[in-house]
């Protein structure tokens, strides 16, 4: 069982910056490639960006691309999302998920554990 916690989301101006963090409560964080989803209300959850276990593959939505950036640190079973000139658009709960895989899947269902959530919320 892998325990993930999101944190850092909250409440920003559009173009302004959030950084968010979630922790996996596992040993064996390494065998796991991560996701970023969100869903906004009314909306579907999808997959922001992806890291494959080793750090060496990444994805991004093309909503965020050259705005987010995904990143993990293994010796600390943590891993990152740093979102850049945020957009309204960017508003919804944002939630870290683990896939027992090298990398990352493209589906919500290829996802093993998920976090409870952090909401990102941007103003105009």
């Amino acid at each position: 069982q892998v325990q993930l916690v999101e944190s850092g989301g909250g409440l920003v101006q559009a173009g302004g910056s959030l950084r968010l963090s979630c922790a996996a409560s596992t040993r064996t964080f390494s065998y796991y490639a991560m996701g970023w989803f969100r869903q906004a209300p009314g909306k579907e959850r999808e997959l922001v960006a992806g890291i494959s276990r080793d750090g060496g593959s990444t994805f991004y939505a093309d909503s965020v691309k050259g705005r987010f950036t995904i990143s993990r640190d293994n010796a600390k079973s943590m891993v990152y999302l740093q979102m850049n000139s945020l957009k309204p658009e960017d508003t919804a709960v944002y939630y870290c998920a683990a896939d027992y895989s090298r990398s990352y899947g493209y589906s919500g269902s290829s996802y093993d554990y998920w976090g409870q959530g952090t909401q990102v919320t941007v103003s105009s």
